[in-house]
């Protein structure tokens, strides 16, 4: 299922945090959100799952409109927000944390598919959250969000602080997800994993959607300087 967005807004407080974000996933495709910190991103990510209120705008999952709804029925409906920090709980098991978030659903995803997916997690399983390192933690996090058989995955910064070989089998991971039929907004500073593994990206400024294209126009437009504050050499690096 494709998720669309159109016009968006949201405050928190006075602050008008997203002022009309447009942007669009295709079913089974990985799309970016990049910007700046502060620009909006992790914002517009929370507001689509129902955690910060949307005053105004459209948010639709397969034309069905889900703006407004709770977010445990935003959860159900089929989007699944893996946040920055993880969410797990540190204090339960691997395997804890994976019966917490499993339910019955559309999909064949499961406990021994998870672990197929992330078979460190399947030696860890009687470990403590809190005993995980950042990729294992990483894998937790993406573990349990599959379990609620979402259509869309959001993903807060998933590679940030992992090491290089973890974060290139988190790239396949994604890879796969998408090939699975789940469309996939992913929110990343690292430009390379973003080329990577999507093929449209969206760029975000002060809560805007000043640019969206593939990595070619976003290149030749000169949005990675502009927007990114880094070079092109830079960023292909």
């Amino acid at each position: 299922m494709s998720l669309t967005v159109k016009s968006l807004h949201a405050h928190y407080g006075k602050s008008h945090i997203l002022q009309g974000i447009d942007l669009q996933v295709p079913a089974g495709q990985i799309a970016t959100l990049i910007g700046r910190n502060g620009a909006g991103k992790t914002s517009t990510l929370k507001s689509i799952a129902g955690a910060v209120a949307q005053t105004s705008g459209s948010v639709q999952l397969n034309g069905e409109e889900i703006r407004g709804l709770p977010a445990n029925e935003i959860n159900h409906k089929g989007i699944a927000l893996v946040p920055e920090n993880r969410g797990i709980f540190s204090r339960l098991t691997v395997h804890e944390n994976l019966r917490i978030a499993e339910r019955p659903g559309p999909t064949d995803w499961t406990i021994p598919r998870v672990l197929e997916l992330f078979p460190r997690l399947g030696e860890r399983l009687k470990n403590g959250g809190s005993e995980l390192s950042g990729g294992e933690q990483q894998m937790l996090s993406i573990a349990r969000a599959l379990l609620t058989h979402p259509k869309i995955l959001l993903l807060d910064e998933p590679t940030e602080g992992l090491a290089p070989v973890i974060v290139k089998q988190l790239v396949q991971t994604f890879r796969d997800i998408a090939a699975s039929g789940i469309g996939i907004l992913l929110v990343e500073q690292n430009l390379r994993v973003c080329e990577q593994v999507a093929s449209f990206h969206h760029v975000i400024e002060l809560g805007q959607i000043v640019l969206a294209g593939d990595a070619e126009s976003l290149r030749s437009s000169g949005a990675i300087e502009r927007y990114l504050g880094v070079g092109t050499a830079e960023a292909s690096h």
